[in-house]
């Protein structure tokens, strides 16, 4: 796992968490996993799915009464990743400053990473490694 005692994976701004707390409160769910998956022109793409139980392998993110779970396979491509919600005259989202992109694709719905070695090198050391 891509955890540092004390650091969270992700961070979530206000506006994010409130947005998470709302859709939580809603749904009666207990968070939100991101994850990512092949797709999109850049080659990967977020994923988002409502939670009902808590994968003991997610890294969890509690923040304000917002909860979301970083499913294990992402975990190393969100490390360091804020999560914003952002609201427009014609849409309104979550957005994923991150910055183990390297591109994305136009509309920004695809995104591509570092190689898996570069994000190796560039990870922080946790004990045990």
């Amino acid at each position: 796992m891509f955890s540092i005692p004390g650091k969270q994976a992700v961070t979530l701004t206000p506006s994010a968490t409130r947005q998470i707390a709302k859709l939580m409160a809603q749904g009666g769910t207990k968070g939100l996993r991101i994850g990512i998956k092949k797709g999109g022109c850049a080659g990967m793409e977020y994923t988002m799915d409502y939670v009902t139980e808590i994968d003991p392998n997610d890294e969890v993110v509690e923040q304000d009464g917002a909860r979301v779970m970083i499913a294990p396979m992402a975990q190393m491509f969100l490390f360091g990743t804020e999560i914003d919600y952002e609201v427009s005259l014609l849409e309104a989202s979550f957005r994923f400053r991150n910055p183990n992109v390297t591109d994305a694709c136009g509309c920004g719905e695809s995104i591509k990473f570092k190689e898996l070695d570069e994000l190796e090198a560039a990870r922080p050391a946790t004990q045990g490694d």
